[in-house]
């Protein structure tokens, strides 16, 4: 309760936090959803017909970037400033990239352009026989029409779920903010140990264990509340597709939730002032959803080291259950390995951590 007063006089630092989840989400996923705009320009003689020509065949449907024709002058001064990471010059039968530095975007906006260029020529090297609008109106049917398809399924004769990044990411986001709540709520044992606050509750009729209850579970609910605001916001304000079992993902979020919380608590039986825990956590926090791969498509962290750390840490165990509730709609028996894992995690931080505070005041 004096925790709860003490937010109820100044909540502006927990509507902070739920800000910057909402914000942090929304400005990454916004980023990764908008198509990259690539500058293509031509300096031939007849550089507005090859433009005319090659603009449409490299915006198609289905394209993964968004090709606009621009000055010549315009599209390099912006590759030299590093504000474009390329642009393409286009010729009647070839093209060049102008670039300024080696970026992985260089390498893909070359292969797809590359494709374009192929198909291009093979259908106009073919149109000696035929004319070329005749073999070109016979591949687009063909390919509207092919002799056959190939489809996907799950092994019960399910739809394949796609991976829904937008959802991982804000899943990520929201977390990492909520775990800098927690840290600085559990902080708050060692604040109260270094004003003397305390000692007084000490001499008073509560026994220790009512009082780290008090401190943990507090942090436990003003996180969970937290973390409940901005996923009913996400789902019902802002649309984001979070499955169909919404208590499950706040029964992963809430387990989370105890993980996390006896991670800070074992960092706060390390530490004797509150400013050391402000110096090591927020240093610390933001690494775990980056060695978790929670900012990244499944299987582009493969590192053996890496995965093993991960797998110390909760995050990476509830980043795995809540996709699988998103994407494969799983029910507690599959995520179950994952739970448990949290679980035990928390358990034995939990207790490290309030051991070593405990001797550390008793060595006092």
């Amino acid at each position: 309760m004096a925790q709860l007063a003490k937010d109820r006089r100044n909540p502006l630092i927990l509507l902070l936090f739920i800000a910057l989840s909402i914000l942090a989400t929304l400005l990454f996923v916004r980023s990764t959803q908008n198509m990259t705009t690539i500058a293509v320009f031509s300096e031939d003689e007849h550089g507005a017909a090859i433009e005319e020509k090659w603009l449409p065949l490299l915006n198609r449907e289905g394209a993964y970037y968004h090709f606009k024709a621009v000055d010549a002058k315009h599209a390099r001064e912006q590759v030299q400033k590093g504000r474009s990471d390329v642009a393409v010059k286009l010729m009647e039968q070839d093209y060049r990239l102008v670039a300024a530095s080696d970026s992985p975007t260089i390498q893909q906006v070359d292969q797809y352009v590359r494709k374009i260029y192929t198909q291009e020529m093979q259908i106009q090297a073919s149109s000696g026989v035929i004319k070329e609008e005749k073999l070109r109106e016979a591949v687009n049917e063909y390919v509207r029409k092919p002799p056959f398809r190939l489809t996907k399924q799950g092994i019960d004769g399910s739809k394949v779920q796609s991976h829904n990044m937008s959802t991982q990411l804000m899943f990520a986001f929201t977390l990492l903010i909520s775990i800098f709540t927690m840290g600085f709520k559990v902080n708050s044992v060692t604040n109260d140990k270094v004003s003397r606050i305390w000692d007084r509750m000490i001499l008073s009729p509560i026994h220790k264990t009512s009082m780290y209850l008090g401190y943990i579970s507090y942090s436990f609910f003003i996180s969970l509340f937290q973390v409940t605001v901005v996923l009913i916001l996400f789902k019902y304000v802002f649309k984001f597709d979070l499955g169909h079992h919404f208590g499950l993902i706040l029964l992963i979020i809430a387990i989370f939730i105890f993980g996390m919380i006896s991670l800070a608590m074992l960092i706060t039986g390390f530490v004797s002032k509150p400013e050391q825990f402000y110096a090591i956590y927020p240093s610390f926090v933001p690494m775990l959803p980056l060695i978790s791969g929670a900012y990244m498509p499944p299987g582009a962290l493969n590192n053996p080291v890496l995965s093993f750390i991960a797998d110390l840490f909760p995050m990476s165990h509830a980043m795995d259950a809540l996709m699988k509730v998103v994407n494969l709609d799983a029910g507690i028996s599959e995520i179950a390995l994952q739970l448990s894992l949290i679980l035990l995690i928390g358990v034995v931080y939990m207790g490290i951590g309030i051991n070593l505070a405990e001797r550390k005041s008793a060595r006092k």
